[in-house]
């Protein structure tokens, strides 16, 4: 899981942020991207790509990555954006804010997926980097507790769609509740399973 950040560090790069996004696919819901540098040495815990783990191991995973990395960025990109610019713009623009909210820039960035980054920065998209690079694997994780906890605290506005329990999936019960009572200020009104109900 540290070839690409050993095969970078051996070309002299100093400072290496994995990025990912989590919540491409949802209803609802904001996009979120996390930018982690982790140590060179990387971190004590194995890590997994972040859908391949327990809600519990991740948020284990989640502290771990935070007290034990050298820079850790996010990166939020709400509804109504991806509305407006689609949803790749906005996961590529979400993903260009994690790495701007690094306490400090990077010098080399390893992308998730085929997609580079508009930014004056060296990198390298990898197709699954999730599974295959240790600093992507970890923004995977910190990405996804961060947008499950945003859509936990939504369902207190929200509780008639349930979102603590499917996160803005669209899940048989999530398209239950959108058929019973409507769409809300969280759907996406532009996906299908939301604008046929517009």
């Amino acid at each position: 899981m540290d070839y690409f950040e050993k095969m970078y560090y051996g070309r002299d790069y100093r400072r290496i942020a994995g990025v990912d996004e989590v919540g491409r696919g949802p209803l609802a819901g904001p996009v979120v991207a996390a930018a982690v540098v982790l140590p060179r040495d990387g971190i004590k815990e194995k890590l997994f790509d972040s859908k391949q783990i327990s809600s519990k191991k991740r948020e284990l995973l989640y502290e771990t990555i935070l007290s034990e990395a050298q820079g850790v960025g996010i990166g939020i990109i709400g509804q109504e954006e991806i509305d407006r610019i689609n949803i790749l713009q906005a996961t590529l623009k979400a993903m260009a804010l994690a790495i701007g909210n690094l306490s400090s820039p990077p010098d080399f960035i390893l992308i998730d997926g085929p997609h580079g980054i508009t930014l004056p920065i060296p990198q390298k998209p990898i197709r699954k980097g999730d599974q295959l690079c240790n600093s992507i694997a970890a923004a995977s994780i910190i990405a996804k507790v961060t947008r499950d906890r945003m859509m936990v605290e939504c369902h207190q506005k929200y509780p008639q769609y349930n979102f603590a329990s499917h996160k803005g999936y669209g899940t048989k019960e999530h398209r239950r509740a959108i058929e019973k009572f409507g769409v809300c200020e969280l759907h996406r009104k532009t996906f299908r399973g939301v604008k046929e109900y517009l």
